[in-house]
């Protein structure tokens, strides 16, 4: 065994996707394998300490120690709450209802 494994890095923008694929070395961890794949460099506003992580959908912490193949997916913060917009549309929805809107 050569002491390394395969991983990607994935980080999404609105209109851009970028994977980076990556060789670490067994026991690396997602920030590790982060600041390793030169994804830093291209997208300087990606932090670390704020920016949440995952592997394939599920939330890790930085310090979780990769396995073969793993996907570290690094998610960008919100920019509006779902709840609160799912909230607005409903009541959207019934003003429009009260006022009997034409047909």
């Amino acid at each position: 065994m050569s002491g390394k494994i395969s991983i990607e890095v994935v980080y999404a923008l609105p209109d851009e996707q970028t994977l980076f694929k990556q060789s670490v070395p067994q026991g690396a961890t997602a920030a590790e394998a982060i600041k390793l794949c030169g994804i830093l460099d291209k997208y300087p506003e990606i932090d670390l300490n704020t920016n949440k992580l995952g592997i394939f959908g599920k939330l890790v912490k930085a310090d979780t120690v990769l396995r073969d193949k793993d996907r570290i997916e690094i998610y960008r913060p919100l920019i509006a709450d779902p709840k609160e917009v799912r909230r607005k549309r409903a009541e959207e929805g019934k003003a429009m209802k009260k006022s009997g809107g034409e047909i």
